[in-house]
């Protein structure tokens, strides 16, 4: 194995290792895009989805067949039909879903039941159960058009789902519904995954899309400069959809945004568009800092704030490696547990990915930052330009005048955010004391207005 892969494999895995932790016993519901099957993706995602699950995460996983059944109705030159968005289920149409359903569920559970030698699935054991979880109602007529066969979820059998994930499998359920006296009614992939995340309550809910997420600027086209957002605030993507036309196809941008949406507002905190087209798109979204697609979250992730005695053991990891390099000096345990009410930190989906120290002087009126510091994963977003304006906001309150900062490596950083270089005889005198000219730190200033 060659040096060059143990020093970039190490590193990575553990800087997955805190969202294998956070992740662990939640639940995730996933709606898997009829698409992405027709499309051959379905043996890479259910490796995917077995490595999640290894890693203690329950899963339900909904699949949908909206180009199975189109394929089996032009066969028998029969039109597929839609309004609002809906097929209308005819006689015809609701056998093609059923044949499309049956097949798919195999073609599935043929996927998680594979356990060559040498492969991904290798030893792995997911046992996938399926069942009559969802109770359905009729769509009716709206607006003048009879769906016939088409229905919407009206209960979700969240006690056998939640006995089933308790046991250790894998939940798959298919976009059909029962009614009471037996009646079966075809329903949407999204719309389901969305009525069982919310009956869950579960902890996300990922579509695996043939779109890659939500652009920065929604109406205009794909571009470099036009990215994928990869976090929007629950408020911002409902002023999204009320700009938006209603949405009618998959690729249309508030297809399955709405769905995010519902789910966010009834309880579900993360809600994820992902595309199919991207290999390991699962992967990159659960357990890399930024994702890949857009997450619709009901309150912004990271949280900017004091930091407390439970912080201490990620503020030591976040800083270690600098201190090993000689970015920062060497701090104890002993001594971050003491001062820890000094730290500002930014937290990200429970991580800590900067933070800095303020010790003021109120003698001189002037105030020392310390250990600021920004993980290598977050770096050049912004967040040390936060945590700085929060530190200066802390001094302020304190009544201080100026804060400055001792550093060997980062003067051009600080120069460019109004420090000035002083003497290190302008240090206030108790911070004089200890200063260590051996090591020769540049002193730098700055004046709060």
């Amino acid at each position: 194995m060659s040096t060059v892969f143990n020093f970039t494999f190490v590193p990575w895995f553990r800087s997955v290792a805190p969202y294998i932790h956070m992740h662990r016993g939640k639940t995730f519901v996933v709606g898997l895009a009829g698409e992405a099957i027709a499309a051959g993706k379905l043996q890479h995602i259910a490796q995917d989805l077995a490595l999640i699950q290894s890693m203690g995460v329950k899963i339900v996983l909904v699949h949908g067949f909206r180009p199975q059944v189109n394929e089996q109705l032009r066969l028998k030159n029969h039109p597929a039909r839609y309004s609002h968005g809906i097929r209308i289920t005819d006689e015809l149409a609701l056998d093609c879903a059923q044949e499309a359903a049956g097949q798919l569920r195999y073609e599935i559970e043929a996927a998680f039941s594979q356990g060559l030698p040498n492969t991904p699935m290798a030893g792995s054991t997911v046992r996938v159960i399926s069942g009559n979880f969802i109770t359905a109602r009729p769509v009716g007529v709206v607006d003048g058009v009879d769906f016939q066969h088409s229905g919407v979820v009206r209960k979700v059998d969240v006690a056998g789902i939640a006995r089933t994930l308790d046991f250790g499998s894998m939940v798959l359920i298919s976009p059909f519904g029962f009614s009471p006296t037996g009646e079966a009614f075809n329903l949407t992939m999204e719309e389901v995954a969305t009525s069982v995340a919310i009956a869950l309550q579960a902890d996300k809910l990922l579509f695996l899309t043939e779109v890659p997420g939500i652009r920065t600027r929604p109406g205009e086209p794909d571009a470099e400069d036009n990215p994928i957002d990869t976090e929007l605030p629950l408020a911002t993507a409902e002023q999204i959809l009320a700009q938006l036309p209603s949405p009618q196809r998959p690729t249309d941008v508030g297809f399955y945004l709405q769905h995010c949406v519902k789910a966010c507002k009834e309880g579900v905190e993360r809600s994820h568009i992902l595309p199919f087209a991207v290999d390991g798109s699962l992967l990159l979204e659960i357990y890399v800092h930024d994702g890949i697609g857009t997450m619709v979250i009901d309150e912004k992730l990271e949280e900017l704030r004091e930091a407390t005695p439970d912080d201490v053991g990620g503020i030591l990891q976040l800083i270690e490696p600098f201190e090993r390099d000689g970015t920062l000096v060497k701090r104890s345990r002993t001594e971050i547990e003491r001062d820890v009410a000094n730290y500002t930190i930014i937290e990200h989906d429970g991580v800590i990915f900067a933070c800095a120290a303020l010790y003021p002087y109120p003698e001189a009126r002037t105030g020392e930052m310390a250990a600021l510091t920004v993980s290598p994963q977050s770096q050049g977003q912004g967040d040390g330009e936060k945590v700085l304006k929060r530190v200066e906001q802390r001094a302020r309150a304190m009544g201080l005048d100026s804060i400055f900062v001792l550093t060997t490596r980062t003067k051009h950083w600080f120069v460019k955010r109004g420090f000035v270089q002083v003497d290190p005889d302008w240090l206030p005198e108790a911070r004089k004391r200890k200063y260590n000219w051996d090591r020769r730190s540049l002193v730098l200033v700055k004046k709060l207005a």
